[in-house]
């Protein structure tokens, strides 16, 4: 074929896929039916595609039937339907809106076959919640779900970062969690590709935390407050600060998961962050301080940080332990917001590193999968010679 020639072709199917249809139009003459035109991928050009309706008898009758099936065909093709791509993949023309509700109905079950998070499942909602209202309020063209394309992707990347003024972080959150849903997608089939694939997490330059260790002066101010005015909040302090217990596990923590015989607290894989029970050191004065409360003279039932952070029958939510931080303890005692309810657990970790504590201890009671998450703890000044290691000879 010559070079020409071949070019008008190519640019002949370029035109053809943008325009995309033509208008389907009723025919009533020797036969009757209604014909339209579609850009079919395969062939790379528009095809002719007819519905017969001889079947219908009465010229009356298939006229109202004809006209009826135009304005239903124009319908569909106006949201983005292509009779040669459903043929092929059926899968992909399923609503948009029906994979939604699937999808939740999958993150549901995975809760309930404790396969995931609570937290996990709000989330992941929440972030589902957003991309349906963006769709509808920009009035996105996402009927299918094989429109949910690499181009669609990047448009609410960008909703979220740039409109909503959102951190950068963010931006990053809800790419991770569009890269689980299309997964989802992917895996059964209504879609043929990954639209997140040359998306990627954009690093942030000077990264830091939030929050920052709390210094030893202020801990001493933060135990004699709390002593006067709030014990049991000190025990939930020590909870996460001695025993790096995350402030939702220790909403779940019972009386009768304690044992003083052992010193130890057990911890159920049911409400913890990677799934799996533990069991942790419990210090002789946390132990003390339980035992002056009379922490254990209540059933082994209770929680142990009901209302008012007092053993109850009732759950709170760890929410409560970050408000009484904000409302109360950052402001009696004067204390940056940079030093969170959740740096007691920062500041226990390095302050436990700081007393030459022995890193794989340090580990266990934390719960840390690696050592190499331990180390991120480790203040500079005393990343130096080991003592022990440096007196040591063997055999060899």
């Amino acid at each position: 074929m010559p070079k020409k020639n071949l070019l008008s072709q190519k640019k002949r199917s370029a035109i053809h896929e943008i325009v995309g249809w033509k208008l389907p139009k009723f025919h009533q003459a020797s036969e009757c039916y209604v014909a339209f035109s579609a850009f079919n991928p395969e062939k790379g050009k528009l095809c002719m595609k007819k519905i017969m309706l001889g079947h219908i008898h009465g010229k009356r009758q298939q006229r109202q039937y004809g006209e009826d099936l135009v304005k239903r065909i124009t319908e569909k093709l106006v949201n983005g339907w292509n009779p040669w791509i459903e043929s092929e993949q059926p899968l992909e023309y399923t609503e948009f809106n029906v994979v939604c509700e699937k999808y939740k109905e999958y993150l549901f079950k995975l809760y309930r076959e404790n396969n995931m998070r609570e937290e996990s499942v709000a989330t992941y909602s929440s972030c589902l919640n957003i991309l349906r209202e963006w769709k509808e309020k920009k009035h996105i063209n996402l009927f299918y779900s094989y429109q949910f394309n690499h181009s669609i992707v990047g448009q609410f990347l960008d909703y979220v970062f740039i409109d909503r003024n959102n951190t950068l972080q963010t931006r990053n959150n809800y790419l991770a969690w569009l890269k689980t849903f299309c997964k989802y997608m992917l895996e059964r089939g209504y879609i043929s590709n990954d639209p997140t694939a040359s998306y990627s997490l954009v690093q942030r330059r000077n990264l830091r935390k939030s929050r920052d260790v709390i210094p030893d002066g202020l801990l001493r101010e933060l135990h004699e407050w709390l002593e006067q005015h709030n014990r049991h909040y000190l025990l939930a302090c020590y909870m996460l600060h001695y025993l790096f217990v995350r402030p939702k596990e220790m909403s779940y923590l019972k009386v009768g998961d304690f044992s003083v015989k052992r010193k130890t607290l057990h911890l159920h894989g049911s409400n913890t962050k990677n799934r799996n029970d533990a069991v942790i050191t419990l210090p002789d004065h946390v132990l003390k301080l339980m035992l002056e409360l009379g922490v254990f003279n209540n059933p082994s039932h209770y929680y142990l940080f009901g209302e008012g952070f007092m053993p109850s029958e009732t759950y709170h939510s760890e929410k409560s332990f970050r408000d009484y931080w904000d409302r109360r303890v950052r402001k009696a005692l004067n204390m940056s917001a940079r030093y969170k309810f959740y740096s007691l657990k920062d500041t226990g970790i390095t302050n436990m590193l700081r007393a030459n504590t022995d890193i794989l201890t340090v580990r266990d009671q934390a719960r840390h999968s690696s050592i190499l998450i331990t180390d991120i703890y480790t203040p500079k000044d005393i990343k130096e010679a080991n003592k022990c290691i440096l007196g040591y000879r063997g055999v060899l």
